[in-house]
């Protein structure tokens, strides 16, 4: 379970969210500059504690805090078993595509590494990709890398921020459905910011809608985004 109240301003905009999320897979939908990129980077442990980007509140999960302002806790990035594949993923120029994958690795001895990062590309669909450099690679190519990279260390929770925009709708939907299996097998919990309607109600996923910065809903995604079905349908039957 993934708990937060959260009041963060950058800039002009301002971000004022408090829910939790108990379901395995939840999706952040919203318009771009709803702030769910803001909310996942500070779900990550970014942007804590900045004077000029100020925020307040708590974020635990399962009931672990992980960052809290009013007590002074807040656990580093690195180490809240927490990763995020960010809209524009920054590999590792100088290394090769298995080097980024291992590069959390470092507890791990050379054959178990090796044999986690065979597992992670394949996961991704991109064990042919192995020995490419990041500069080498397609849009969709470096999204998959960076997810399996982001796997790779094991993580409890995994933030998605619009991670598979570069593919197309088959290539998408066949990499969810094969991360929603082993997040499940793993009890990874997932949260997915998307401003696709598709996305959120291809998965019956639970949906935050987000706009403007504040909670509009949150619940199964048929409930939530009712509207926005009935507008693509509608949108559908007119052409």
């Amino acid at each position: 379970m993934l708990e937060f109240s959260l009041d963060a301003r950058r800039g002009s905009f301002h971000l004022q969210v408090e829910c939790t999320f108990a379901s395995d897979w939840t999706v952040v939908f919203g318009p771009s500059g709803s702030g769910k990129s803001t909310l996942l980077r500070l779900l990550a442990g970014l942007d804590f504690p900045s004077m000029d980007r100020p925020t307040r509140g708590r974020i635990a999960l399962d009931q672990r805090a992980l960052t809290d302002t009013a007590t002074g806790v807040h656990i580093a990035p690195g180490h809240r078993q927490t990763a995020l594949v960010a809209q524009q993923p920054a590999l590792f120029p100088h290394l090769n595509v298995a080097a980024n994958v291992a590069y959390g690795l470092r507890n791990l001895d050379r054959s178990a590494r090796a044999a986690r990062v065979e597992e992670m590309l394949a996961l991704a669909g991109a064990s042919d990709l192995a020995a490419r450099r990041p500069q080498d690679l397609s849009g969709g190519e470096t999204q998959r890398v960076a997810l399996a990279r982001a796997l790779a260390p094991a993580p409890r929770l995994l933030l998605l921020d619009e991670p598979f925009s570069a593919l197309d709708g088959r290539a998408s939907d066949a990499l969810l459905e094969r991360l929603q299996l082993w997040l499940r097998e793993n009890q990874v919990k997932a949260v997915m910011a998307t401003h696709d309607v598709t996305d959120a109600l291809a998965m019956s996923a639970e949906v935050l809608l987000l706009s403007e910065g504040r909670l509009k809903a949150l619940g199964p995604a048929a409930e939530v985004l009712a509207t926005e079905r009935e507008r693509i349908v509608a949108r559908l039957k007119s052409c």
